[in-house]
């Protein structure tokens, strides 16, 4: 089975993904992210998309499933590199990525990331 690499830069959590992704691919990459978050205590994952050209129904249901655990682990999720045809398939699908945040590329992923680090949080 193919793994898709999990990169750390400091407290983030990189994912290129360069190719469509298979469901098994897709499903192992949400376990070993989970892993990777309460490994490392990373505060942040990015995910970059900028590679497929296609998002299917499941996949879009599992970048929401992985930032909802990403969440509960603590940590933000952020998709970068979305291709327009891309996006308007998931509106398609009726998938809006509840709870996923986007940016147009990694450079203002990770500035959307800093943001978040330093938005007060609302549980003290």
């Amino acid at each position: 089975m193919d793994r898709i690499p999990i990169l750390r830069m400091g407290e983030t959590l990189l994912v290129t993904i360069q190719v469509d992704m298979q469901d098994r691919t897709a499903m192992q990459l949400q376990d070993d992210l989970a892993d990777r978050i309460a490994n490392t205590g990373a505060t942040g994952v990015m995910i970059d998309i900028s590679g497929l050209e296609i998002v299917d129904s499941f996949v879009g249901r599992m970048l929401s499933s992985i930032s909802g655990i990403a969440r509960i682990l603590s940590a933000h999720t952020v998709v970068v590199g979305m291709q327009p045809a891309v996006a308007i398939t998931l509106v398609e699908l009726g998938l809006s990525l509840e709870g996923v945040r986007t940016a147009l590329n990694v450079e203002r992923g990770m500035q959307l990331l800093s943001r978040i680090r330093q938005e007060p949080s609302l549980v003290r």
